[in-house]
């Protein structure tokens, strides 16, 4: 990655590679910048930085000056809770953190840090914290948004992500692409496809802020503002999650028509139903799906021109292995160095997935769902539904809660409550269970329980757990009716 930026400064490139809102970098400005920000942080003695900002161009300073320092990078997402962000801090043992201000809701800085100047214009500081055991060779942490409060940390080497975006330039063939990124760069997907791929590919990378694309928090959209970026920059490329395609097609069928220098717009984060991809393309956005996990540094195979199958998730990449043992896909060739804390797992041979799924004659990979009973939301955030139903019956209002949301925008909530209990008190205890949630986990909507659940056959097991795809077909059209018409009435 560095050899290839490096390469294009020393060629003397006028061009602009990165364009934020305000400024933008040529090849040999960005060099410099990095190499001026590394120098920076071995000064400064820095093990493990944490990068809590927004999308620009200081962010891609600080990624690359990480990896010349042999600093280990931590992105934080900004619409992480407090608790998680507390929790990916101590549990990586970050001893600097750079953001863009000194406070925000739930910011970990108190009077232990101190300032240390600024990183690529970020404010900086070192904060106290003793060095925790990690795999060897770990160049970046990337915190899953997290099916409990207490996210994973994936630790990858400084290959693993440049191994997947050498793989994406290969096949993707954009000489020259001009990518504009939607989804935030702490997001791995968007880091690798959206940065590194572009780069190596003799290409640019337009950074604009989340709210100038109508993106706040982890699933706020703007939809006006979102076609208006897209219209505004005319980009070659975008890289999506299933819930911002729905919004795009929408707007298509409201007489939206997305510019024609697109060529190229990948899909993933969940599953995509032929239709919609098949919707998308008829209105004019290039949409190919794709597959992939953080421990495998995001992107597993994906459908191109060149090399198209819809309804599946095209074919692995060029330096990856997919297997199909007992329905569940495994990868081999790429794999993550392991998880924080986890010892025993570290350097595993092949990823198990927890997918299930299977390869046809052709190669092309198909993914049905999780084995377990994650929720994976329309915008690729994964979601614990015990983690939310444990908040919603911490208090005595309730006594039952299932929670869905797989593929959709938001999560939603069938409860049981004492018949004396009236539905103002039950929406104020649910507004009061999603303040301790992040976003992407909180309760959109939620529907009453007409009768406990033991009321029906086949509902619970034997021992009180809900069968919960019993319970989805019983109450399938409450479900539905939870669920808005269009997507800009989804809640922030």
């Amino acid at each position: 990655m560095w050899h290839a930026l490096d390469a294009r400064a020393r060629r003397g490139e006028a061009a602009s590679v990165l364009i934020g809102a305000r400024h933008a970098l040529d090849a040999g400005a960005l060099a410099a910048a990095a190499e001026h920000t590394a120098h920076t942080l071995r000064r400064a003695g820095v093990r493990c930085l944490a990068l809590r900002a927004d999308n620009g161009p200081a962010w891609v300073v600080i990624d690359l000056a990480c990896q010349l320092a042999d600093v280990c990078l931590v992105p934080l997402p900004q619409y992480f809770s407090p608790q998680q962000t507390a929790h990916a801090l101590q549990a990586a043992g970050c001893d600097a953190l750079a953001a863009p201000g000194p406070r925000w809701p739930g910011s970990p800085l108190d009077a232990a840090a101190r300032s240390a100047g600024t990183l690529a214009g970020l404010p900086f500081w070192r904060l106290p914290a003793a060095a925790v055991d990690m795999p060897t060779g770990t160049a970046k942490i990337t915190f899953t948004s997290g099916s409990t409060g207490t996210p994973k940390g994936a630790c990858l080497s400084a290959g693993h992500p440049q191994r997947v975006a050498r793989s994406l330039a290969q096949v993707l063939d954009l000489p020259g692409v001009r990518h504009l990124c939607l989804l935030p760069l702490a997001t791995l997907l968007e880091n690798v496809g959206g940065v590194y791929t572009p780069l190596l590919s003799q290409g640019s990378v337009l950074l604009p802020p989340l709210a100038e694309v109508g993106l706040h928090g982890s699933s706020g959209l703007d939809l006006a503002r979102l076609t208006g970026a897209i219209d505004h920059h005319q980009p070659h490329s975008l890289i999506l999650v299933p819930a911002l395609l729905q919004a795009l097609v929408a707007a298509i069928g409201r007489g939206w028509r997305p510019p024609r220098t697109l060529r190229y717009v990948a899909v993933g984060g969940a599953r995509v139903a032929p239709a919609l991809i098949a919707a998308a393309r008829g209105g004019g956005l290039p949409v190919y799906e794709g597959y992939g996990l953080s421990e495998c540094a995001s992107v597993v195979s994906l459908n191109t021109p060149a090399d198209d199958r819809p309804g599946s998730a095209g074919r692995p990449l060029p330096h990856l292995t997919v297997t199909v043992e007992d329905g569940e896909l495994t990868v081999t060739g790429s794999g993550f160095l392991g998880y924080l804390g986890a010892p025993q797992d570290w350097h595993p041979a092949r990823i198990r997935t927890g997918d299930l799924g299977h390869l046809d004659a052709d190669g092309y990979l198909s993914v049905q769902g999780r084995r377990d009973n994650l929720i994976v939301t329309a915008y690729g955030r994964n979601v614990s539904p015990e983690w939310v139903e444990a908040e919603l019956l911490a208090g005595p209002l309730l006594h039952e809660a299932v929670v869905f949301g797989s593929g959709q925008p938001f999560c939603v909530a069938l409860l049981g409550a004492p018949p004396a209990s009236d539905d103002a008190a039950i929406d104020t205890w649910v507004r009061r269970a999603n303040a301790s949630l992040p976003d992407y986990a909180r309760i959109g909507a939620w529907a009453r329980l007409p009768t406990p659940l033991a009321a029906t056959p086949g509902l619970l097991t034997g021992n009180g757990r809900p069968r919960r795809a019993a319970i989805a077909a019983h109450y399938s059209d409450t479900i539905l009716a939870l669920y808005p018409t269009t997507e800009e009435s989804c809640p922030a």
